[in-house]
């Protein structure tokens, strides 16, 4: 089980990286957005990785600045795992607090609805 998702995530890196979401039949389009017009918290989400991964920081995170706290997420959730199967020493998990499911759900809502606002400086933030 433990080795599946790393070969998802290895699996989906090279997708990615190979296949370009801007000009791809093969990539799915955001529902939400064909649907409303509006920007979810995922819009440009793919493009994101594809930028990232092509070394192309900066314009991926244009794509979506919520990336990056995905990516801060999953290698603070990977390290703290890390380090409890590997040590004796166990590292408390800040992620299991109570409070920081609300916090993550307040920051993503905050999001979604700042990168809709269609005025400076907040256009930014869609991408």
């Amino acid at each position: 089980m433990k080795i599946s998702i790393p070969v998802v995530i290895l699996a989906a890196g090279i997708f990615y990286y190979a296949i370009n979401p801007s000009t791809s039949v093969y990539t799915p389009k955001c529902p939400f957005h064909l649907l409303t017009g509006f920007h979810c918290p995922g819009c440009g989400s793919q493009r994101a990785i594809h930028e990232i991964l092509h070394g192309n920081i900066w314009i991926g995170l244009q794509h979506n600045f919520l990336i990056l706290f995905l990516i801060i997420i999953a290698s603070y959730k990977a390290y703290t795992s890390f380090i409890n199967e590997s040590s004796e020493k166990k590292t408390e998990n800040l992620l299991q607090n109570k409070v920081a499911p609300w916090l993550i759900l307040a920051l993503v809502l905050g999001f979604w609805i700042l990168r809709n606002i269609p005025l400076e400086p907040f256009q930014i933030l869609a991408p």
